[in-house]
Order: C-alpha cells, then structure tokens, then sequence
C-alpha cells in the first residue's frame, strides 16, 4: 500500500472514531435499567472500538509523516484504553470475564477473527536496542556463570582396533549377503520367465489383443488420474480444500515485507529529521521574531497598566509566577468555554484524550492540502505553530521579570505608592510543608540498597536464577479456535467453558496491552495480578513466556521450588523481594511469575515439602500489591494445576483476576493437528484424518499433541512422506500410553472456580434471574386465568 492508501485509511478510520464518540455522548446522557439492552450497547461499542484499533494500529506502523505519527499515537493509545475500560463494565455487569458476541458479530456481518486484539508493534520497535542490549547482557552473565543451557553432547566411546574390524567385517560380510541375495532374485525371474515363455510358445500371439490389452490398461489409467484432477479440482472451488500455492509465500507478499520494512527506515530518517527541525527552526524563529514577540508583550503589558490606572485610578498587582505571570491576564476565558470543560468530565479517562486527538485531526489535517509534500516528510509550518507558543511563553518569563520592574517604577513615580514586604509568612508555611513530605516519604521508601547500582543488582538476580530469560513465543503461537456457540447456550442457562481463543483475549488484554503502553497502564482500570488455572499441558506457562516476549519485559521466577534456599531467614526475604521490586520498577515492563502458586497459599503443606518452606511469600505478596503504583507496569501472574490445594481467601485476595484456561475443545483440536504437524515438517495429504484425530483426542491436552507430533515425525519419517504419506494409525499408537483430563477433572475447576468471589456473584446474580423470570410466568398465568373466568 502507498502513503496515499494509507492517508485514506486514517481518514477513513477518523471518520468511525468521530460517529462512534457521538454516539457514547448521546448515550452517557441516557439512563438505562434493562440489562441485555446495556450488555448489547456496551459489546457494540467494544466491538466497534476494536476494529478502530486494528486499523489505527495499522496506519501508526506503515504511515511515515512524523508529526501524524505523534497525533496517531495519543489516539491509538486513547482507543486501546477504552478499550480495556468498556471491557472492565462489560465484567462488571455480567459478572465473567469472558463474553460472546455472537448475535452482534451476524448483525455487524463481522467473523470472529475480528475481534482479535492486535498488539502493537511499537512497543518493541520503540525499544528494541534497549532488549538486545538487555538481552546480550543476560547472555553474557548466563555464560559467565554456567548457567546457560547446555547443550547435547554425544560422546564418541574408543573402541579396541580388533573390535573395529570385527565391526567392519560384520557389515561388509552383511551388505554382501544384500547384494548376492538380490542377484540370485533376478537370476530365478529371469529362468521363471523363460520357463513361462516355453509352455505359452506354441500359442501364436496375436499382435492386436495385445495392443488392445495395453490400450485398455493405459486409458483405464488415464482416466483415474483425470478423474483425480477433476474432482480435487472441485473440491478447491468448493472451498472445501485449499488451492496448490496455498501455503507458498507469494511474490507478492515477499514484495509487502520489502516495502513495509522501506518504510521502517523512512520512519526513522523522518523522525530524525523531524527531531532536528524542532531544534533548528525554534532557533531560527528566536533569532528573526524573538525580539519582536518581545516588544509586542511588553506593549500588551504596558497597555493594561493604562487601562486599569484609567479605570480604577491606581496601577494593578502584577501576577505572580505560580499564578501564570502576564498569561492570565490576556486568557481570554468565556463562562461557555468553562461550561464546556466542566461537561467534559466523563466516567472514562480516555473519552477526552480520544476527543482532543479527533478536534486536532478536524482542525490541523482533515482538509489539509498535501500535494507540495509527496514524501511524507515534517510540515515546517506546523512545527513554527508549535514553537512559537513555545517561545512566547519562554520570552514572557523575562518579559515579566522586566515589567514587574517597570510597574514597580511607575507606582514609586505616579503614586509614590511603596512595595510591601508581604509573603512571609507563606514561605514559611510552604517550607513547613516540605519538611512533613519530606518525612512521609522516608518512612514510605526505604532503599536497601541505595549504595548499589541497577546493573549489580540485575546480575545478582541473574546467578541466583531469579530473573530468568523468556522463551521467544509469540501470543499467535497460542493456537485455537473461537466458540461459536456461546451466546446460544448461555440463553439456554448453560455456561460454555471458554474456548482457547477467548484465553488468548484476555492475555492481550490485561496483560500486554497496559504492560506495553505507559499512558494505558496509568489510565485504563489496574490490572496488577492475574493467575492461569488449568490442567497440566494446556500452555500456561507458554503465555507468560509470550507476555514477556510481546512486550519485551523482563521475568522473574518466584515460584517455591525457585527461592528455596535462597536469601534465608526474614531479613533475607525483605532483601529479595526488595531487590526483585526495585529491578522489576527501574527496568519495566516487568513480569513477575509464580509457578505452581497453590504451594504458596498450601491449606496444609505435605510433609514432603516442608523443608522448602513453599510459604515464604504468603504474607509478603500483598504488600508488594499495595507498593505498586499505576505507573508501574509489573505484573504478577501465578500458574497452577491444582488451585483447590490453596487457602480460597488469601488466594483470591492476592489475585485480582482469575483465568480458567480449559483443555481444546473439538475445533481446537482439529486446528492444533494441522498447524502442529505442518509446523514439524508434516505433509497433509487425504490419507491423513485430521478430523478422525480431533474427535479421537478428546480430553488430551496442546502438550500431549505436541508430543506426539514430535514423537512420530522424526527426521527419516520426514524423508519418506513423498512415497509414504502420515496417517491418523501413527499418532494414535503413541497416544495410548498418555492419560488424557477426564471430564471430572474440568468440572472440578469449574467447582472451584464458583467458590471465588466473581463465581459467587454469577451464580447469585444467576439464581436472582431465574427466580425474576419464574415470577413473570407466574404472573401471566394468573391473568390468563382470570381472562378465563371472566369468558366463563
């Protein structure tokens, strides 16, 4: 796509975002009691907001203007928030953190891949010279320290000279017995074949059967093949199989990548232009206007002193610096504009931000003639607006320095009015006030370390294998699919265990998004905690790895069996969880992860494990949840497999959101089979059932078929697909000795999940429903049935 293409997208997208943000202040006035019609907006508008953020996401990663870039960005960053906080009520009012949309999206004629989250590329863009030096780093001290993973070695054993040649023997004298083997093979053929032509000498062969034997041989042939070709050829304009080229990279595609990474280096030459012009043009606008601004703020200045000597009779009080200094007297500030701003203020954070980004977008570029400027380079004329503002009020902080100076002299010459020494007695107050600040915050923030750089305590984390390096998985890698049945057994009274995909969702939302934007972790509702519960194998240990690898964040690994043995006693404690704080604050985004947390939060810790001490931090998490501030993008995420080992208060008191994450249902599994298997050098052919596998495999989890893949494709069963394709016998075989999670073991999630507070409140807001609806029927019945007497 060109600029031009990508200009008309923005404008496009403008347009949405403006009908959208009428459409939420039409409806911030109205009051609503009908809670399906207030989920229907809300999801709507979500929806709607999403797939402005595709879009925009989009413009800001291709689009090359640097100055539009800036506009972009505060947009896009407004959208994601109100995002998370349309997501946050639609919480709130259900009482689940999953949603399904199903009606909405048919209405909308929308699929369901829409809806996914995309995850901006700048948040590693911005700084990707930051996380591979970060990364070399921990390299580095891994391999100085040995803890990097070793690889394997094969060891070469030395053999005695004799056995060597009784080894070579061996298979010399076997690859004989192959070759003589096969020559005795051809040698019986050949005197079987003789032995045939003898007896069937004496008939006569007609030359015309034979001909017509062969005939009859090739057409039957040629027509299976054709016949072959016809039908998979229906088949791909069915849609049913997909086209030969299908998984090929197009030239096409190569030739997109090429351009899009064009136009990464023209961002940066942009920007880097654009960063010089701010300097040399403020420079050059000193230099020819800065004294003429100057003489004109003075002449303004001089003008009020005339004005209010003429109108009052005595010359003003000139504002102070913390009041503005001469800029609060020319702020010319109506009771409309003030009835304005008052209106503004909104239960979003990010409706205003949005707002501004939009009255900038009108203002500055919707009309906006382009036609002089084809690279897309900085506006000169925008950046002498900018600057100008910049440099007035610059200037006006001497030019008020000078004039308090000359107002002082007019009043001594006119008025022989005297200067009082007035304001003591507030300096005073406010040192006071410094002094009692200055004292919380000791008592607040006491640095442990305050004599040690970051660098050593980031190396001191390293050896003792508290920070860990993140495996490079995307949150794609995360495969799935959606539910589409959802919305359906939900008006039935079921409740549809969640689909991977909707897992996947939630990730995005409150993990990578606030971790990656500074402005949405601030802003958008706080997100400090989330745990993963699930059973064994089903990737949850792979999503915190791919949280860390999408926002480039650092992780750190508290789990009990990680921090046993490490730092004893209390004071030891204090000073890991001080370090870990302090590190994970000064170099977010950081993740903080504690695997197998039930351990933590034991209700009775095994016997086994009582020389562990697993809980160490059980009273020390929640005070590391109270130190972390908005502007602190660290996240704590807690995984485990058995949730029902922990003490429910304190478990639930420590994580803030809880995310059942369920084995692959049916679709899942079927996607899993083929994207797993391509992935490991799989051919899939028709003599390979992928549907076959994905009904057989109920129960089994992403790690189970990972494992089986890998077991069955191995390098040599890879070499024989061209003659011998992979069937749905091969991995069954290996199955059989893997035990699956039953039925029992997910429905025993869902029971624990239902005794957590947010389980609690669905099934009481659930229970309050159907009662509603039985008093309704009730209530219909008996007017029915006095419409009945009264006929009677």
């Amino acid at each position: 796509m060109s600029n031009a293409m990508y200009n008309k997208m923005w404008h496009q997208t403008q347009e949405a975002l403006n009908s959208l943000l009428d459409k939420e202040s039409q409806n911030m006035m109205e009051s609503q009691r009908n809670q399906v019609f207030i989920f229907q907006m809300l999801a709507t508008f979500y929806i709607k907001y999403v797939q402005i953020f595709r879009n925009l996401e989009d413009v800001y990663d291709q689009i090359v203007h640097p100055q539009k870039r800036i506009l972009i960005r505060k947009i896009l960053d407004g959208v994601m928030g109100r995002v998370l906080e349309l997501k946050n009520e639609m919480v709130e009012l259900e009482l689940t953190e999953f949603h399904y949309f199903d009606d909405i999206l048919q209405d909308l004629k929308l699929a369901p891949q829409q809806l996914d989250i995309p995850i901006p590329k700048y948040f590693l863009k911005e700084k990707l010279e930051v996380i591979k030096g970060r990364e070399k780093i921990l390299a580095q001290i891994l391999t100085s320290t040995g803890l990097d993973i070793p690889k394997k070695k094969y060891s070469v054993k030395s053999i005695p000279l004799e056995e060597a040649v009784k080894l070579i023997q061996i298979s010399e004298r076997a690859r004989q017995g192959r070759l003589r083997a096969m020559f005795m093979k051809q040698i019986f053929l050949r005197e079987h074949r003789s032995k045939q032509a003898k007896i069937l000498g004496e008939k006569v062969a007609d030359v015309g059967a034979a001909a017509l034997q062969i005939q009859k041989v090739w057409r039957g042939f040629h027509q299976c093949k054709k016949t072959k070709k016809q039908r998979e050829e229906e088949m791909i304009f069915l849609g049913m199989n997909p086209p030969p080229l299908f998984n090929e990279v197009s030239a096409t595609v190569i030739q997109a990548e090429k351009v899009a990474s064009l136009r990464n280096e023209m961002q940066i030459k942009h920007e880097t232009n654009y960063k010089e012009a701010l300097v040399t043009i403020k420079d050059d606008l000193k230099l020819l206007e800065g004294p003429d601004i100057k003489e004109n703020l003075q002449d303004q200045i001089r003008h009020w002193f005339i004005e209010c000597r003429n109108l009052t009779g005595m010359f003003p009080e000139y504002p102070n610096v913390e009041e503005g200094g001469s800029a609060i007297i020319f702020s010319n500030k109506t009771p409309q504009q003030e009835e304005d701003e008052g209106w503004k203020m909104s239960p979003s954070v990010f409706l205003p931000m949005m707002e501004e980004g939009n009255n900038v977008y009108k203002d500055m570029w919707k009309n906006r003639d382009e036609s002089w400027n084809f690279p897309q380079d900085y506006d000169p004329e925008l950046i002498k607006q900018e600057k100008r503002k910049e440099l007035e009020s610059e200037i006006r902080v001497q030019v008020d320095e000078l004039m308090r100076q000359e107002l002082k002299n007019l009043k001594l010459a006119v008025n022989r009015e005297k200067e009082y020494p007035v304001k003591v007695g507030k300096k005073k107050g406010k040192k006071k006030g410094k002094k009692g600040k200055k004292g919380k915050r000791g008592k607040k923030d006491k640095d442990l370390t305050a004599d040690r750089t970051i660098e050593s305590l980031y190396k001191e984390l390293v050896e003792e294998g508290l920070l860990i390096q993140a495996l490079k998985v995307n949150l794609s890698d995360y495969i799935g699919e959606y539910s589409y049945l959802g919305t359906t057994l939900r008006q039935v009274s079921i409740e549809p265990m969640p689909s991977l995909l909707d897992v996947r969702q939630l990730i995005a939302l409150y993990g990578i998004l606030p971790l990656g934007s500074a402005t949405v972790h601030e802003k958008a509702p706080l997100v400090k905690s989330l745990l993963l519960a699930g059973p064994s194998g089903v990737g949850k240990k792979m999503l915190v790895h791919a949280l860390c690898t999408e926002t480039g964040a650092n992780l750190f690994n508290l789990s009990a069996a990680n921090i046993a043995g490490k730092y004893p006693g209390k004071n030891g404690l204090q000073m890991m969880l001080h370090v870990v704080v302090k590190v994970a604050r000064e170099l977010q985004p950081s993740v903080v992860w504690i695997g197998d947390t039930e351990k933590t939060f034991y209700k009775k810790v095994p016997s086994a494990e009582r020389t562990m001490d697993p809980k160490r931090l059980k009273k020390q998490l929640p005070k590391i949840l109270r130190l972390l501030k908005p502007d602190d993008r660290i996240l704590i995420v807690g995984t485990t497999q058995r949730p029902f080992d922990a003490e429910l208060q304190s478990f639930c008191k420590v994580y803030q959101k809880i995310i059942l994450v369920p084995r692959p249902d049916y679709a899942s599994r079927f996607v899993l089979w083929k994207q797993i298997i391509q992935r490991n050098g799989g051919i899939i052919t028709n003599a390979l059932n992928i549907s076959c596998l994905a009904k057989v495999t109920d129960g089994f989890t992403q790690g189970h078929i990972v494992q089986v893949v890998k077991g069955v494709l191995t390098d040599r069963r890879i070499r024989q697909q061209t003659y011998k394709p992979l069937t749905a016998v091969e991995f069954i075989a290996m199955l059989a000795s893997m035990s699956p999670v039953y039925q029992e073991e997910e429905e025993s999630f869902k029971d624990w999940y239902a005794k957590t507070p947010m389980g609690k409140k669905r099934a009481l807001a659930l229970t309050e429903g159907n009662i509603e609806k039985e008093k309704e029927k009730g209530k219909k019945k008996e007017k029915k049935g006095k419409k009945e007497k009264k006929k009677k």
